[in-house]
């Protein structure tokens, strides 16, 4: 049996995995299993898939290694559902991924509740190398919670190619805020810390902690609005190459970009596809789905810049992680002025190794360190991300062209 210490963890991290997987099942509770077959382009994958996924990661991961006797229903599945390990061996393409209707939603879910069940009876037995077992049950709830935010924006890219502009949940009236003026608040800097303490859980690309000299700076209030981004559009940004990036006016002008994803205007109102369906755009509300190429524009066209990822952990540190998340089930950025939640913002930070980072041996090795080159990093989670997932050390990471995230900006400046 395992010792006290290990007993509380066993609970904490029991009740993480319980909670983690209720909430996945929770999120495709609205979904019908045509919904779930969806895969509208490369980067996004289908709803059954992530169920299935995130299942083969503990199965992989944990209970390969640490449950003797251990069978999986099928060991096709993991030709199936691994998604990058080639450590862990052969995958099905990636762009593919809508094509497996075998095994149907109801061996997917037959999958998941047996990896469950199993996973259960080695954590309880307390048998084997206890701390690496609760180690990698966290670092699998921790991944199903990214795969989660996945799994909804995913959905909605998929769903915005259907002309009826079904709504994944309800629509209802977004809640009356009035607006958060723009100011900016002033920092310091000067010799600081950033990355993980080493208390509590964090992926491997947030450590390890190190010195940084940041210059004095200011950021915004607030993250940049629908209403500022309209007259961002209004004053031709869209149109003005020497506000861009020459990479970022390339693609702007390949792809014809003139407003952010899923935004179009009728009868001289903006509207926007949103997970609750066409709903009119929030003028007070955290503008979201735009590029980096895109908030590298407007900060230049506002007189500003981006952060970079060291400001904003800095001035995040010490602050209450609170904001809207994926808990708050509202499924979209609301009006407020929170560092955290609502949308990611795009730092002016490559997501690059810090100073004496490692990736861990093996293929769990593969979890951030081989995606460290031409993506940028955002800081502060979105109304699609679970609070569970956020401390101040936290990096995501995307590639600058992409938008179908929860992905906003919040501005900087030099003082």
């Amino acid at each position: 049996m395992p010792t006290t210490r290990a007993a509380q963890d066993q609970s904490t991290i029991s009740d993480l995995f319980e909670r983690t997987r209720a909430r996945t099942t929770a999120l495709v509770a609205p979904l019908s299993a045509e919904d779930m077959m969806l895969q509208s382009m490369e980067d996004a994958s289908p709803a059954k898939w992530h169920l299935a996924h995130t299942t083969w990661f503990f199965e992989e991961f944990i209970l390969r290694e640490h449950l003797p006797d251990y069978r999986s229903p099928d060991d096709r599945f993991a030709l199936l559902f691994n998604s990058y390990y080639a450590q862990a061996g052969p995958r099905h393409v990636r762009d593919k991924r809508g094509l497996i209707s075998r095994p149907d939603l109801a061996g997917v879910m037959s999958y998941r509740a047996h990896v469950e069940d199993s996973l259960r009876t080695l954590v309880q037995s307390g048998a084997g190398d206890v701390e690496t077992v609760l180690e990698r049950v966290e670092l699998g709830c921790h991944h199903e919670m990214q795969h989660q935010e996945l799994l909804v924006t995913d959905l909605l890219h998929g769903l915005s190619y259907n002309p009826l502009l079904p709504a994944y949940i309800p629509p209802e009236p977004m809640p009356v805020r009035g607006p958060t003026d723009l100011c900016f608040d002033r920092y310091d800097g000067g010799l600081m810390e950033i990355g993980h303490s080493g208390q509590g859980f964090a992926y491997d690309c947030e450590a390890p902690r190190h010195k940084t000299y940041l210059e004095p700076y200011a950021l915004a209030n607030r993250a940049v609005t629908n209403g500022d981004w309209i007259a961002f559009m209004e004053d031709g940004g869209y149109d003005c190459e020497p506000l861009w990036l020459s990479e970022g006016w390339t693609v702007r002008s390949r792809d014809g970009w003139s407003h952010p994803l899923y935004w179009w205007e009728q009868d001289g109102v903006w509207w926007s596809f949103t997970l609750r369906g066409a709903q009119p755009v929030n003028l007070d509300a955290p503008v979201v789905h735009v590029s980096y190429y895109e908030a590298e524009a407007f900060a230049r066209w506002a007189g500003a810049r981006l952060p970079t990822e060291a400001e904003w952990e800095c001035a995040a540190t010490g602050t209450d992680v609170t904001g809207n998340f994926m808990e708050n089930a509202a499924f979209r950025p609301l009006p407020g002025s929170s560092l955290w939640g609502d949308v990611w913002v795009w730092t002016q930070s490559p997501f690059t190794p810090y100073p004496g980072f490692r990736a861990p041996d093996g293929a769990i090795g593969e979890y951030n360190g081989k995606f460290m080159v031409n993506q940028m990093v955002l800081r502060g989670g979105s109304c699609a991300t679970p609070r569970d997932q956020m401390r101040a050390s936290y990096r995501t990471f995307f590639y600058p062209h992409q938008r179908w995230q929860m992905l906003g900006l919040r501005l900087a400046k030099d003082v």
